[in-house]
């Protein structure tokens, strides 16, 4: 069976996203509704699965790839702006790196500041990036479905704060395109 998309998770105890169901809940249902193959717990190695993650897209995949914070994704900033923003560049358009790398931005309650800053610009300056900041419950459908869609790599961060937002999610096939304001 060829997998269509993969599911790489970053996660704090090895049981976070997958068993754990993430520690925003946000991956809820996913181990169960996917599977072990597809929905994949891994150590705390964010250079290492991002690492995977880009080589699984750059081979007919289309991984997501889950920060736990982007405050770790520095970890793995040379996979990300090195690997996956300039790989369809560096091979003359043989490769595309179809992978979404998401997690939660901004500040935080009370996680002081290694869990609380915002990377939004740094990750937007970069070539080869999309960057997707959803701002309410339905964009993030919208916004989500066309990212994994999307044949370059994208940056979706979510802010912390607004997990606990409640508001109407379109029903059904719902995508929003990527660059429009």
């Amino acid at each position: 069976m060829i997998l269509n998309k993969l599911y790489i998770i970053n996660n704090e105890f090895n049981t976070e996203v997958a068993q754990y169901n993430g520690a925003y809940k946000v991956s809820q249902g996913m181990l169960d509704e996917f599977g072990p193959k597809r929905v994949i717990d891994t150590p705390i190695a964010e250079l290492g699965f991002a690492g995977i993650g880009v080589g699984a897209a750059m081979n007919g995949l289309r991984p997501i790839i889950e920060f736990m914070t982007f405050n770790f994704s520095l970890v793995a900033i040379d996979q990300v702006i090195n690997s996956a923003a300039k790989m369809m560049s560096m091979s003359g358009g043989n490769f595309t790196v179809p992978i979404v790398f998401r997690g939660p931005t901004g500040s935080a309650g009370m996680l002081s500041s290694q869990h609380s800053q915002a990377f939004e610009n740094w990750y937007a300056n970069c070539p080869g990036l999309k960057v997707v900041v959803p701002s309410n419950p339905a964009d993030a459908k919208g916004l989500l479905k066309a990212a994994i869609r999307d044949n370059d790599p994208v940056i979706f961060m979510e802010s912390e704060q607004m997990y606990g937002d409640k508001g109407m999610v379109p029903e059904g096939e719902y995508v929003m395109p990527i660059g429009v304001a």
